[in-house]
């Protein structure tokens, strides 16, 4: 189980992204924040039985940052990578119908993908405990993708689609500026 929260004084458009996430992303309970310190989200991640806590920090009035976190034994361990957000779309910036809660994630990549896809797709296979197959397997299997490419600036995306009746993109869709692996204490 993850538990999703947001920074101290989210946005609007802030909080409806952690919503999108959490409908998106099986096994993810979300949690507004309010006064809670690190500690705080931390215990309140062990009620829920989760063991692991995503962060969506502000900048500038929109998601700026997000941010993985192991529970340890002191509270919040800080897990890489660091994924700051240059841009979002919103489910309900989409063209389409209001989704269900995806109940079945895989992730997937283009079939050619640069180093930086592949790492950022096994890391957060790995976090969520999403599988991440090859494309013409289990997709049948699947409700929906959290598919990782590139856009045409070369940044990364990572979008979420709904794999049947037909292939849609449903949202949200996140633009990375840059990942940071390497966490500084």
């Amino acid at each position: 189980m993850t538990l999703l929260t947001t920074s101290r004084r989210p946005t609007p458009r802030i909080r409806t992204f952690c919503r999108d996430l959490a409908r998106s992303i099986p096994n993810v309970v979300r949690v507004n924040r309010g006064k809670l310190s690190l500690d705080g989200i931390a215990e309140k991640a062990l009620e829920f039985n989760a063991d692991r806590v995503v962060i969506v920090d502000r900048w500038k009035g929109g998601p700026g940052k997000i941010e993985f976190f192991k529970i340890g034994q002191e509270g919040l361990v800080s897990v890489p990578p660091i994924m700051y957000v240059a841009s979002i779309k919103l489910q309900r910036e989409f063209n389409g119908a209001k989704t269900r809660p995806i109940r079945s994630l895989i992730i997937t990549t283009p079939s050619e993908k640069s180093n930086e896809i592949v790492r950022i797709a096994r890391s957060l296979s790995n976090f969520l405990n999403v599988p991440l197959p090859q494309m013409d397997k289990a997709v049948s299997k699947s409700q929906a993708s959290m598919h990782i490419s590139t856009d045409d600036l070369h940044r990364i995306q990572v979008t979420f689609m709904l794999l049947f009746p037909e292939t849609v993109e449903i949202g949200p869709c996140i633009t990375l500026s840059h990942v940071v692996w390497e966490i500084k204490k």
